[in-house]
């Protein structure tokens, strides 16, 4: 079972999970940061290792009216600030190999997420593993478990083996997604860190129209279920006012929700790997 190491904790299906949690997007500098002190803050509290969330732009959103983002170059501005302020690790999404080689040149980001829809850009994911940074690969909706053995060989072949795997539903029909929790063992057994991403798996991709929506009432229920399977991560969007967020506010959860799902993901934790 491989283990990444990441600032002074390590990151393995064995290891107790890591929270990787923000906004979705980065919708100002005040915001990015208030967001970053308050889960900090309650991540510190209860001793559970923490990244920090937020993308730069979203360049898959449903409408071409819809809100992407700051950009690259004033994102890492703000995700410098925010690692500089509270000292913690950074992931964000990226699109295009251009991306990658900015990213690459500076130690602000410690973790590159692909996002599901381009998880079999070849190219993409070799960009990717060039920067020798942590690279997460969220499953395509549209991939089986078993496909994923492809993607880590095309991240081998930079000799990069900091991978990390995220389950966040598969396609059902029409707008909507489902989560299979085989899928969490399948992936294990390909011996990298698993991440199960509790926010987008219970999004309706597209089910508003010009915009996705989402049942984030079923966050905790899902959480807790990806815990007690054994996970080396959680993945878990969270804003003050998710209604009014630009992007994906339909399953992100409450910040006032967190530390209390997050003490019960502890003690099922522990019963789950010790």
């Amino acid at each position: 079972m491989k283990k990444i190491n990441l600032n002074n904790f390590k990151i393995s299906n064995s290891e107790p999970f890591c929270l990787i949690a923000g906004p979705c997007v980065i919708e100002n500098r005040n915001h990015t940061i208030k967001m970053a002190e308050l889960i900090n803050e309650i991540c510190q509290d209860l001793k559970i290792n923490y990244i920090f969330k937020a993308s730069f732009d979203k360049a898959n959103r449903s409408s071409s009216k819809s809100f992407r983002g700051v950009g690259l170059e004033k994102g890492l501005e703000i995700l410098h600030e925010v690692k500089s302020i509270i000292n913690c690790p950074i992931i964000t999404d990226v699109h295009n190999e251009h991306q990658c080689i900015e990213i690459g040149k500076n130690d602000i980001i410690d973790i590159i997420q692909i996002p599901a829809f381009l998880s079999r850009q070849t190219d993409l994911l070799i960009a990717a593993g060039e920067t020798n940074k942590i690279v997460n690969v969220k499953k395509g909706q549209f991939l089986s478990p078993y496909d994923m053995s492809n993607i880590i060989e095309k991240i081998l072949k930079t000799d990069n083996e900091k991978i990390m795997l995220t389950e966040r539903g598969a396609s059902f029909g029409y707008n909507n997604l489902i989560s299979d929790f085989r899928s969490i063992e399948i992936m294990k057994r390909l011996s990298y860190p698993v991440i199960f991403d509790a926010t987008h798996s219970v999004q309706e991709p597209g089910g508003q129209g010009d915009k996705s929506g989402g049942k984030s009432e079923f966050v905790p229920v899902l959480s807790k279920a990806a815990i007690a399977v054994g996970v080396a991560g959680l993945f878990i969007e969270t804003h003050d006012d998710p209604d009014n967020a630009p992007s994906d506010g339909s399953n992100m959860l409450k910040i006032k929700d967190l530390r209390n799902l997050l003490l019960t993901l502890k003690d099922l934790d522990n019963v789950s790997k010790f």
